[in-house]
């Protein structure tokens, strides 16, 4: 018997590795619709080809990622470890049984060291690029909303900071529209430097902030009765179908509002055709209205539930006339435009002598004096205007896709693609490692698609042979 166990050591047994992958396997369909010449091409300034050691292969370094955010193995390390055990990801990299796979560190100094930072975004844009070739995408939608990704940083070290506040990108413009309305009102303008801090020697205003020691980068992020804790938060942009068309990672403590024209500038310059932008509450501002409006697309944001005292009046009450720029109360009263402040608020107030002894004082919710005052934006038309878009039922059936396209795509890549949480620091390293995350979940979505098209249309050739279109991998 011992002798019959060695001989069998000794037997040499040839293994086909392509057919042990089954032919519907998930990287079997990612290979039929990817292609990676444009990588060596666009990666080979990077090597050296006549000094020292040949270089790992860059397309196996970047399949060793896209694995990872594929199968949602949360680190390179263990990435590693499945690989070296796993027939399919050996096959998907070229490696046969017995080879050896590169290094997790190795492709970490890669992505960190030797390949170009914007290579991230070109994997990302080739992917999407890729998806509307094969007329995929639709996106007339567009649908935006963040979510956040906890830090790789202790909650408990950390120290306070001032540090200035953000500037708003419509700051400016806002400014020159206010002073407009303040020189018709006989009203000092309002200089840029009107924010001064002497904390801040600079100018502008500052916001006292817990800055992590760990991750300096991320924010301290705090929603109703959640835990605090570090975080990032990915502002993303999907269409109605369910693929990333956009994303812009910021840290945890930056509002949704604040990162929006970035991400609302790199979907529409990319995607012009967007005709509907969906939104929740959070974005519900009257600069973010106005640049949609006037950009002709339609914005979808929520309708607010106002909740009042009984037995006051409603703001719907007071009736304005543009034309003496007014409001007038349901008691004929009127509340004259007085200022506008910094941030576009219009103040308008009634006059203390005819509403002093009004016996309906109460029902207005005029102070003690007898003034009642009231206020709107200066672009509150187009708040206005949103919410009679919301009401409609157009608006109703967009808004209620949320569920189904951008709050799926964050399910999605928390529970199948390992977004929770990040190993990785700084804010560079967050925004390639979600971008590559995004482009991981596009790539499947695109192979399942293509697969399921081309399998239908094998059937309908077969049963049909009048049956012609255009291919489903179109050029």
């Amino acid at each position: 018997m011992d002798e019959w166990k060695r001989d069998a050591r000794r037997d040499v047994v040839f293994v086909d590795i392509d057919a042990l992958v089954p032919k519907d396997h998930l990287l079997r369909k990612i290979e039929k619709v990817m292609d990676y010449e444009w990588l060596y091409e666009r990666l080979d300034p990077y090597y050296c080809h006549d000094n020292g050691r040949p270089g790992t292969d860059p397309v196996v370094l970047i399949k060793m990622v896209l694995i990872q955010h594929l199968y949602g193995i949360p680190s390179l390390r263990q990435t590693y470890q499945r690989i070296q055990d796993t027939v399919s990801y050996r096959w998907f990299l070229g490696y046969g049984l017995l080879d050896t796979i590169p290094h997790f560190a190795t492709v970490s100094y890669a992505f960190c060291r030797r390949f170009p930072p914007e290579l991230t975004e070109e994997i990302f844009a080739h992917i999407l690029n890729k998806a509307l070739n094969h007329r995929m995408l639709d996106p007339t939608m567009v649908f935006m909303d963040g979510t956040q990704i906890k830090a790789s940083a202790n909650k408990k070290k950390y120290q306070k900071e001032k540090i200035a506040k953000t500037a708003k990108i419509y700051a400016e413009q806002l400014r020159e529209e206010v002073n407009a309305e303040r020189e018709k009102l006989g009203k000092k303008p309002i200089e840029s430097g009107d924010d001064h801090d002497d904390n801040n020697p600079g100018g502008g205003e500052t916001v006292e902030r817990a800055v992590s020691t760990t991750d300096p980068e991320s924010g301290m992020f705090v929603k109703g009765e959640h835990e605090r804790q570090f975080a990032y938060e990915a502002h993303t942009a999907c269409d109605r179908k369910g693929f990333v068309l956009g994303v812009e990672v910021t840290a945890g403590n930056v509002h949704d509002s604040i990162a929006w024209d970035s991400l609302y500038d790199q979907v529409t310059s990319r995607f012009p055709e967007a005709e509907f932008i969906t939104m929740d509450a959070g974005y519900k501002t009257p600069w973010i209205a106005k640049k949609i409006l006037d950009d002709g697309r339609i914005p979808i944001l929520p309708y607010t539930n106002h909740h009042y005292k009984e037995g006051i009046y409603k703001p719907w009450q007071y009736e304005y006339d543009p034309n003496a720029d007014c409001f007038i109360c349901p008691h004929k009263g009127i509340l004259r435009h007085t200022t506008t402040d910094k941030d576009g608020r219009r103040t308008y107030r009634s006059n203390t002598k005819v509403c002093k002894d009004c016996p309906f004082k109460a029902m207005c919710g005029a102070n003690e004096k007898g003034q009642k005052l009231l206020t709107t934006h200066i672009w509150q038309e187009y708040l206005d205007l949103v919410e009679q878009l919301r009401r409609t039922e157009r608006g109703k059936e967009i808004y209620a896709m949320r569920k189904e396209t951008i709050e799926r795509v964050f399910a999605d890549a928390k529970e199948k693609h390992a977004m929770r949480y990040t190993h990785h620091r700084g804010l560079t390293h967050v925004t390639n490692w979600v971008r590559l995350k995004y482009a991981a979940m596009n790539l499947k979505k695109l192979a399942e698609w293509s697969w399921n098209n081309s399998f239908f249309r094998q059937i309908f050739t077969l049963f049909l042979p009048w049956y012609a279109k255009t291919p489903v991998f179109a050029p």
